[in-house]
C-alpha cells in the first residue's frame, strides 16, 4: 500500500499549490504590486475553469490513460509557471493585471483543474476499497500541506526571491512532479483503458452516470453535509474579531492551528477508517460531534452580546471561543475524509469509463455545497443578526444526520 500512498501524497501535494497560490500568495504579489483591492478582487474570475471541470472530465475517460493525463497536466502547469518567470510582475500605477500575465494565470488554472480531475480519477482506479481510508488522508492532508506552502511558505520567501524566481521554483516543482506521475511503479501498472470510438452524447452520459447506485444520494449528501459548519467558520472568526480579538491573534488560531487541527483531523478519519470502522457509523457519530461543537459555538454566540461578558487577554471566555474554532476545524477535518472516502466508493462502482467523470460530478458539487451558505453568512448575519443566524447554521448542520438514515447500502 506504501507504493500506491507515496506518490499519491507527492501529487496530492503539488496539487494543492496553484490554491495556496491563487487565494495566498497571488493577491499579496497583485496588491504589492500597486493594484486596488477591486482589481485584486476581480482576479478571482481567474477560478473560472474550475468550476467547468464536467467538461472535459468525459474526455480524461475517454481519451488515453489518466496517467497520461496527469503527466501532461502537470507538465504543462510547469511550463505556464516558466512563462510566468520570464514576464514582468505587475507595477505599481498598472490599471489592472497585464493581459499576458491573466492569460498565463487562467492557463494556470485549467491546467490545475484538469490534473485534479485526472489524479482524483487515478485515485479511484488505483486504490482498494480497504485502503480509501488511509488514501483519502493522504488525498485531503497532502492537498493542505500544498496550499499552506503555496500560500504561507512562499510568502514567507516573497521578500527574499523575486517573481522569477517564485515562478520559477513553482515550475520545477511541477516538471518534478510530472516525472514522479509518469515513473512511479504503481501508476504504471495501471491497466490501459480501451480505445473509445466516440464520445457519448452529454444527455446520456449524464444518465449513465446519475444510474451508477447510490449516485443521487451521494450527491446530495455532498451538496449539503458542510452547509452549517462552514457557514460558521466563515462568521465566526470575523465575530471574534469584532469582540476584540486582535487580527494577529486571530490569523495564528484561524490561520496556522486551523490547518494542524485540520489535519490532525483528517488523520484520525483515515486511521478509523483503516482500523475496519464502517462508514456510514462512523459518519454518523462525527456529525453528530460537530453538532455538539456548533451548538457549543452558538452558546458562546449569544454570550459575547451578554452584559458584562468579557474577551479580555486570559479570560474563560476568551480561551473557550479560540478552544472552539480549534475544534471545528478538527471535527471539520475528520467530516471530509470520511466523506470523500464515501464519495471514492461511489464512484468506483461506476463503469472505468465512467469514474472520472462521475467523480468529478460529485467533487463539484461538494465545493458548491461549501462556497454555498460560506459566501452567504456574512449577509445572513446582516439581514437576521448574529444570534438567529447562528441558530439556523446548527439547524442546517443537523440536516446531514437526519439524512444518513435514508443511506443506499452502496454507501455503507
Amino acid at each position: 500500500m506504501h507504493g500506491k500512498l507515496l506518490p499519491l501524497a507527492g501529487l496530492y501535494l503539488v496539487q494543492g499549490l496553484p490554491y495556496g497560490l491563487q487565494s495566498g500568495l497571488l493577491p499579496v504579489l497583485l496588491r504589492a504590486g500597486g493594484l486596488s483591492l477591486t482589481r485584486v478582487g476581480l482576479a478571482k474570475v481567474l477560478y473560472t475553469p474550475w468550476l467547468l471541470k464536467l467538461a472535459w472530465a468525459p474526455l480524461v475517460d475517454a481519451q488515453g490513460s489518466v496517467r497520461a493525463w496527469l503527466t501532461r497536466s502537470t507538465a504543462g502547469l510547469g511550463l505556464v509557471c516558466g512563462l510566468l518567470a520570464g514576464l514582468p510582475p505587475p507595477g505599481a500605477g498598472q490599471a489592472g493585471l497585464p493581459a499576458a500575465v491573466a492569460g498565463l494565470l487562467l492557463l494556470l488554472n485549467l491546467g490545475a483543474a484538469v490534473q485534479d480531475v485526472a489524479l482524483d480519477a487515478l485515485a479511484v482506479q488505483l486504490l482498494e476499497p480497504a485502503e480509501l481510508g488511509p488514501g483519502n488522508t493522504v488525498q485531503v492532508v497532502a492537498y493542505k500541506l500544498g496550499a499552506a506552502l503555496a500560500g504561507g511558505a512562499l510568502l514567507a520567501l516573497q521578500p527574499t526571491l523575486s517573481w522569477p524566481q517564485l515562478f520559477l521554483l513553482l515550475a520545477a516543482t511541477y516538471w518534478l512532479a510530472a516525472a514522479l506521475a509518469w515513473a512511479a511503479p504503481a501508476l504504471r501498472r495501471l491497466p490501459q483503458p480501451a480505445p473509445s470510438k466516440q464520445r457519448p452524447h452529454t444527455a446520456h452520459l449524464l444518465r449513465d452516470v446519475l444510474a451508477v447506485p447510490g449516485t443521487l444520494w451521494t450527491a446530495g449528501f455532498v451538496l449539503t453535509y458542510k452547509l452549517g459548519e462552514q457557514g460558521a467558520s466563515s462568521l465566526f472568526p470575523l465575530l471574534l474579531l469584532d469582540h476584540g480579538v486582535s487580527a494577529p491573534e486571530l490569523g495564528l488560531w484561524n490561520g496556522v492551528g486551523a490547518v494542524v487541527c485540520s489535519i490532525a483531523g483528517s488523520s484520525l478519519g483515515g486511521t478509523l477508517l483503516a482500523k475496519h470502522w464502517e462508514l456510514l457509523p462512523l459518519l454518523r457519530s462525527v456529525l453528530r460531534l460537530r453538532f455538539g461543537g456548533l451548538a457549543c459555538q452558538t452558546a458562546l454566540v449569544f454570550h459575547l452580546d451578554t452584559l458584562g461578558a468579557s474577551m479580555g487577554p486570559g479570560t474563560i471566555l476568551r480561551g473557550s471561543a479560540l478552544l472552539s474554532l480549534c475544534l471545528q476545524h478538527f471535527l471539520g477535518g475528520l467530516v471530509t475524509t470520511v466523506t470523500f472516502t464515501g464519495m471514492m466508493r461511489c464512484s468506483q462502482l461506476a463503469p472505468r469509463a465512467l469514474q472520472a467523470t462521475h467523480y468529478s460530478l460529485l467533487a463539484t458539487l461538494e465545493l458548491l455545497g461549501k462556497l454555498l451558505l460560506g459566501a452567504l453568512a456574512g449577509g445572513l448575519a446582516d439581514g437576521l443578526g448574529p444570534h438567529p443566524c447562528f441558530f439556523l447554521l446548527l439547524i442546517l448542520s443537523a440536516l446531514p444526520v437526519l439524512y444518513l438514515g435514508l443511506a443506499p447500502s452502496t454507501f455503507l
